[in-house]
Formats: structure tokens, C-alpha cells, sequence
């Protein structure tokens, strides 16, 4: 008899049995246990997302409280006899309010019995100059839609500089590194902290004709306050060893922020903080909600005070609306004693360590309020400071290289130009999304021609020119212009544009910023050549940093 391993039919049959009745349960197991984790961290940040939502309703609610307290002192709950009010001659009036409207000013009100009411500290205070017109805390010009309810709301303070504005490239960087529904959950507002009205006037015109759509739908937003709203800044005290003008400035910036915040406030769930100089990534906007809602969803850092997202001053910090009360407070009364950067730091140590411990278990403290993220989301580009004669030349390292150019998948084409090109940046590269155009002064009559190797219907072009290092190495007074492929002479469509000598339609221009983007109508059907048309000299070299054309479809 052979006592090898040699197996018989029967065993291996039941060897192969047992293990299917192993695997298949392990396998399902498996599976069930894959999806249960997937779906635990979609419910986890559901529920992070949740959270932060109702933050910002009882942030909300809050404020109500606060009106209807202040209104039921107006209406005369309390009357100068001193005798009880009567409260039902005074309800009367309110009863076109809610229910839950006259149930808190009942309890409001019911304060009045008392001898006398207790008067907490407010923005009053801290500022008292603010008494001195009633319009001090109204804007002086405000641009809006009333838009509220979106997940985050970016702040962009600005005033005059000396030299270059970044503020219209900024928010062009901004929108563009956003998709529509990114857009869709987010709103810029932009501060301007002047009091001269002719210059308020004027960003606010620059920003509606660079973002005309985008302000008339809501997403941008432009206001500027009263000049009563400042102190006398002549009679501020110096602190810290700074000039007078450093006081000034610094002290402003912090009643700036504070003003911004406080109006962002009810219209999102997150605030971030930005500056009209910067750059972004794209995506930026759901990194960060992202980000913020995987931190609220764990328990030891769900108590976040500010997500960081640049190493550089106050760009980039994201709060949650609902604590941003702490920090408009906190400016408003040290805004004469320290940087903004320094109060944030400030309030936060203040929070969290303890006189009794080391600065290692401060440190660890803080780090549990303060979070940052690597890499940098943002990065600042101006090298003018709006402090007077301050050079800023700081970068944030962690954000990386800044892109030169923004590439593209264009219909296949034979690209030329007159032009010359500079070492080995050509017109090829940069319609293949390999680099950027830079070529000599353009002049006039010079063409980039676009001739495609099938013809296509066009929906939508962009063309980008200058770069944030060369901001005057751009196209001006060149247009768009299509050759259509099968437009009938007697079609309409020839009226409703200027056309050229050799039969192309002007379709467009670039603008005052380098740019010329717009939506082709599909009337004019498909075209076999599109150019930019150079109409005078250029005192500049140019350069072309993105091509987007976007078609119907491809024959």
C-alpha cells in the first residue's frame, strides 16, 4: 500500500468544497467590511459637514437674538416712570412676527422688571469714535446681490498702492482655478479700505468690467466703509518701538479685517482670508472644504480654530464663521497694540496654554487650534507693500513653482507667426501645452494663424497674454478673428460683425489686461482658420501663456 500524498478524486472534491466555503464568506466579508469603511467616511464627513452648517445657523440665530434684544428696548419695554411696562399694548404691535420672533422678545423684555439692566461691552467701547456718527458702521459704497449660505466665503482687502495693483489678477486666478461647482459654493468680497470715493469708484468699475457675469450673479461682492469709521489716526499711541506711519498702517489693517470678517460673517459657513496679491492652485476650493471637514470629523482636531493653508502673514487662514466673533472682537480692542498676525497668535496661546506649563505643551496646544496644511495653497506675488516705502519680497516655499503658463488639448492645427520667437519659446509649444509664446515686439499686421487640419465649430476661445513676472508683455489692440467654412453671402450673420478684407469675422478683442476670451455663436458655423490680428506697434514684447479653444465637435 502506497502512503504518499497522492490524493483520491473524493478528497480532492472536498478539499475544493472546503475551500470555496472558506474563500467565498472571507470574500464577501471583505467586500461588506471595504464598503462599510468607504461609506463610514462619507457618513463621517457628512456629518462634519453637518456640524459646521449648524455652527453657522446658531451663529446666525444668535445675531437675531442680539437685534430683537435691542429692538425690545427700542419699542419701550422699560418706561422712564419706572412703573412695570405693558407688555401686551407693546406686543400687539409685533404680531405679524413669528412665534418664535415674540417668544424672544418676551424674554428680552422680561428684563425690564428688573431695577436696572446690566450693559455688557460692545464694539462702542473699544472704539468710541464710532459714536460720533450714526452712519460709522454703514458702508459708504456697497455692491451686492445678497448672496448667503455658501460653504466659503473668500476676503480680499485692498487699498491703494504706490505702484502696481495685483487685485484684478488675483481674482482672475482666483475664479480660474475654480470649476462651476466649486463656484457655485463660494463668494469673493472685496474690501477697498478707502474713504476716497473716487477711488473706490474705480476699482468697483475695473472689477465690473474685468467680472461683469460674476457680479451680477453674486459671487463678487465690493464694499468700502465710511471714513467714520476710522479713529483719528494722528492720536494713536506708538507701541512697539514702530514709526508713526507703521503704527498707522498696521493699526488700520486690523480695523480692515475686522470690518471685512464682520461683514462675511452671515454669508457662509467658512471664511477665508486672503490678499490682493496672490496666487492659488487649482482646486484650492475643495482642498480646503475638504480639508476643514476631515478635521472637524476627528474628534481630537475637531475643535480647530484656523486651518492654515499659506505660511505667510494672514493669507490663507480659514476660520469658521461661527468663532469669527472672537477674533473681530479681539482686533477691535488691540487694534492700536499689535500686527494682525501677532493678535491671531495671541488669541489662540491665549485660548489653550497655561502659565503653569512649558512651551512644549503650549506648543502642542496651539497646534491642536492652529493647523497647517502642506503644500501651500497660496502664494504671495507683489513685491510693493501698502506700507509706504516696504519692500515685500517674501515667498512661501511650500507652494511650489509657479506656473508659467496653463496648458491645453486644442484641436489638431498648423500654428505660424511673424513673429520671432525667443530661444525656445514657440508659437508650437504653447498651442500643444508644452510652454508659453514669448516673442519679439509684435507689429503691426503681424498675425498668429491657427489653421486647422479639420474644420471645427467653435464654442468658446481664451487667449492669456503677460505673466505675473512681465505683467506688460502683452497683446494690445489685437482682435479675434475666424474664417467661416460654408457662410452663405447673403447670411445674416455677416451684419452682426466687422469683417476683413480677406473674408474673416472679428469676433473679438483683447482687453486692457491681456486677455480676450469669449463664446463664438454657433451661427457662424464651422471654421477652417482662426488668428490674432496685430492692429499697431508694441513698444513690448508679448507674451502668450494660455490657448483654449473649445469645440462643439470635430468633423
Amino acid at each position: 500500500m502506497k502512503m504518499g500524498l497522492t490524493s483520491t478524486p473524493l478528497r480532492r472534491r472536498s478539499c475544493f468544497l472546503a475551500f470555496i466555503l472558506v474563500l467565498v464568506p472571507c470574500t464577501i466579508l471583505f467586500l461588506v467590511i471595504g464598503t462599510d469603511f468607504t461609506a463610514e467616511q462619507t457618513m463621517s464627513q457628512r456629518v462634519a459637514e453637518f456640524q459646521m452648517r449648524m455652527q453657522y445657523l446658531e451663529s446666525m440665530y444668535r445675531a437675531k437674538q442680539e437685534d430683537v434684544a435691542i429692538l425690545s428696548q427700542y419699542l419701550g419695554f422699560s418706561n422712564q416712570n419706572g412703573d412695570a411696562p405693558n407688555m401686551t399694548i407693546n406686543l400687539n404691535l409685533l404680531d405679524g412676527l413669528s412665534a418664535d420672533s415674540r417668544s424672544m422678545i418676551r424674554n428680552a423684555s422680561a428684563s425690564a422688571k428688573l431695577p436696572a439692566n446690566l450693559k455688557l461691552p460692545t464694539a462702542f467701547h473699544f472704539l468710541p469714535h464710532l459714536l460720533d456718527d450714526p452712519a460709522s458702521l454703514r458702508p459708504a459704497f456697497l455692491q451686492s446681490k445678497n448672496r448667503q449660505g455658501v460653504s466659503i466665503v473668500l476676503g480680499i482687502p485692498t487699498v491703494k498702492r504706490d505702484k502696481q495693483s495685483y487685485l484684478l489678477e488675483t481674482v482672475d486666478n482666483l475664479i480660474a482655478n475654480m470649476d462651476e461647482e466649486e463656484q457655485n459654493e463660494t463668494m469673493i468680497v472685496v474690501f477697498v479700505g478707502e474713504s476716497e470715493l473716487g477711488y473706490v469708484n474705480q476699482v468697483a468699475n475695473s472689477i465690473n468690467t474685468r467680472f461683469p457675469t460674476f457680479v451680477d450673479s453674486g459671487f463678487i461682492e465690493i464694499l468700502a466703509p465710511a471714513s467714520s469709521y476710522y479713529p483719528d489716526m494722528s492720536r494713536l499711541r506708538q507701541t512697539l518701538n514702530d514709526s508713526v506711519e507703521r503704527v498707522k498702517w498696521r493699526s488700520k489693517q486690523n480695523l480692515d479685517f475686522a470690518y471685512l470678517m464682520a461683514y462675511a460673517q452671515p454669508k457662509g459657513a467658512f471664511y477665508v482670508q486672503l490678499e490682493d496679491d496672490i496666487l492659488t492652485k487649482k482646486g484650492f476650493v475643495s482642498i480646503m472644504k475638504n480639508y476643514a471637514l476631515e478635521k472637524t470629523a476627528k474628534k481630537e482636531q475637531s475643535q480647530w480654530f484656523v486651518l492654515d493653508f499659506c505660511q505667510l502673514g494672514f493669507i490663507g487662514k480659514m476660520f469658521k464663521s461661527a468663532d469669527l466673533p472672537w477674533l473681530i472682537t479681539f482686533f477691535q480692542m488691540f487694534f492700536n497694540e499689535k500686527p494682525v498676525d501677532w493678535l491671531l497668535y495671541h488669541l489662540i496661546y491665549t485660548k489653550v496654554c497655561s502659565v503653569e506649563k512649558d512651551a512644549k505643551t503650549c506648543k502642542q496646544e496651539i497646534s491642536k487650534l492652529w493647523i497647517h496644511y502642506k503644500p501651500s495653497l497660496f502664494q504671495h506675488i507683489g513685491t510693493t507693500s501698502s506700507l509706504k516705502g516696504k519692500v515685500q519680497k517674501l515667498k512661501d516655499k511650500q507652494f511650489g513653482k509657479i506656473p508659467t503658463f496653463y496648458p491645453h488639448k486644442n484641436p489638431p492645427a498648423v500654428v505660424k507667426t511673424g513673429i520671432q520667437h525667443y530661444k525656445a519659446y514657440t508659437l508650437q509649444k504653447a498651442y500643444t501645452g508644452e510652454s508659453f509664446f514669448w516673442g519679439l515686439m509684435p507689429q503691426l499686421g503681424d498675425l498668429i494663424e491657427i489653421k486647422f487640419k479639420e474644420s471645427v465649430a467653435l464654442k468658446r476661445y481664451l487667449f492669456r497674454s503677460g505673466s505675473f513676472e512681465q505683467p506688460s508683455d502683452r497683446f494690445y489692440n489685437t482682435t479675434i478673428e475666424v474664417l467661416p467654412v460654408n457662410l452663405s453671402e447673403d447670411s445674416p450673420v455677416w451684419s452682426n460683425y466687422n469683417t476683413t478684407s480677406d473674408g474673416f469675422l472679428v469676433v473679438g478683442i483683447f482687453n486692457d489686461f491681456g486677455i480676450a476670451e469669449g463664446v463664438v455663436d454657433s451661427k457662424i458655423g464651422e471654421i477652417k482658420e482662426l488668428r490674432l490680428h496685430v492692429y499697431s506697434d508694441s513698444q513690448n514684447w508679448v507674451i502668450l501663456r494660455e490657448i483654449l479653444l473649445q469645440v462643439y465637435s470635430v468633423r
